[in-house]
C-alpha cells in the first residue's frame, strides 16, 4: 500500500448481496453483512425489496440513505456497532419493523426523527450507548412496544409516556443520569402496570391474548451480557463505548 494512503472500506455490489441472502428453514430471507468494515450503506441493497432481515452491525457505516424507508418488506434491522449520528426520517415507512436495533453508536436527540412513532409493528427498540438526552414524543403511538433500550445515554429524565406504553416488559436505563427516586418510580410504575396485565389475562378481559411470564423488568444493574445477532436488544457493553468499539474493530 503507498505510503499515506489509508486501507478503504470495502464495498459490496448488488451481485455479491444477492448471492447473501440466506432463506431460513421457515422462508424468513436473511442478509448477514456484520463485520465487513463497510463506511457507506450499500445503495445496491435498495433493490433487495423482498429482505426480511439486515444485519449491518459492527461496521463503519456514517450514514444511512434517504431513502432507506423503501426497504419495506424488512421485519428487522440491525445497525448496531457503527458511527451513525442520525436516522432518516423516512424510516418511519418501513411499517413492517419488529426490531430495530441502532445501539453503540453517535446519535444525538436531534439525529433520532419522530417519524419512528410511524412503525406501529415495533416489539422492540434498542437506542443503548447513544448521545440521548430525550425521546421524540410520537414514540407514545409504539402500543406493540415490549423491550426498550436506553442504557448508556445522557437522559436526566425520561418522558411520562415510558410507563404507560400498553405492551412495555423491559426496558433498560441502566448508566444514565437519572435520579435515584425516579429509576425506583419508574420500576414501580413499569411492574404495577405488568402486573395489571396479568391480572386482566386472569379474568378475561384480554381473552385469546399471549402474555409473558414474570413481572417487568426495568434493568438497573450491572450484569453478563452479550450479542447474539439480532435478538437480544437490550445487548450492552462491559467498557466504555470508544474502548468497546476499538476492542471489537482489532477482533474482526
Amino acid at each position: 500500500m503507498p505510503k499515506g494512503k489509508k486501507k478503504k472500506g470495502n464495498e459490496l455490489t448488488l451481485q455479491a448481496a444477492k448471492k447473501a441472502v440466506e432463506v431460513t428453514a421457515d422462508g424468513v430471507r436473511r442478509l448477514t453483512l456484520s463485520k465487513m468494515r463497510l463506511t457507506k450503506f450499500p445503495d445496491c441493497l435498495l433493490k433487495l425489496p423482498n429482505v426480511d432481515e439486515l444485519d449491518l452491525s459492527r461496521n463503519l457505516i456514517k450514514e444511512l440513505p434517504k431513502n432507506i424507508g423503501d426497504l419495506k418488506s424488512l421485519k428487522l434491522l440491525d445497525l448496531h456497532t457503527n458511527k451513525l449520528e442520525s436516522v432518516p426520517e423516512s424510516i418511519g415507512n418501513m411499517a413492517a419493523l419488529t426490531h430495530l436495533n441502532l445501539s453503540n453508536n453517535y446519535i444525538t436527540s436531534e439525529g433520532l426523527p419522530s417519524t419512528l412513532g410511524s412503525l406501529a409493528n415495533l416489539k422492540t427498540l434498542n437506542l443503548g450507548l447513544n448521545k440521548l438526552d430525550s425521546l421524540p414524543s410520537t414514540l407514545e403511538a409504539l402500543n406493540n412496544l415490549e423491550d426498550l433500550g436506553l442504557f448508556d445515554n445522557q437522559f436526566i429524565n425520561l418522558p411520562d409516556y415510558v410507563t404507560t406504553l400498553p405492551n412495555l416488559i423491559k426496558i433498560n436505563v441502566r448508566r444514565n443520569p437519572l435520579s435515584g427516586i425516579q429509576a425506583e418510580e419508574l420500576e414501580k410504575k413499569v411492574r404495577k402496570d405488568r402486573k395489571k396485565k396479568g391480572r386482566k389475562k386472569e379474568d378475561g378481559s384480554m381473552c385469546g391474548s399471549e402474555d409473558s411470564e414474570g413481572d417487568s423488568e426495568v434493568e438497573m444493574v450491572e450484569e453478563k451480557r452479550r450479542y447474539v445477532g439480532l435478538i437480544v436488544p437490550n445487548s450492552v457493553a462491559k467498557v466504555n463505548q470508544d474502548e468497546w468499539r476499538i476492542r471489537k474493530t482489532d477482533q474482526t
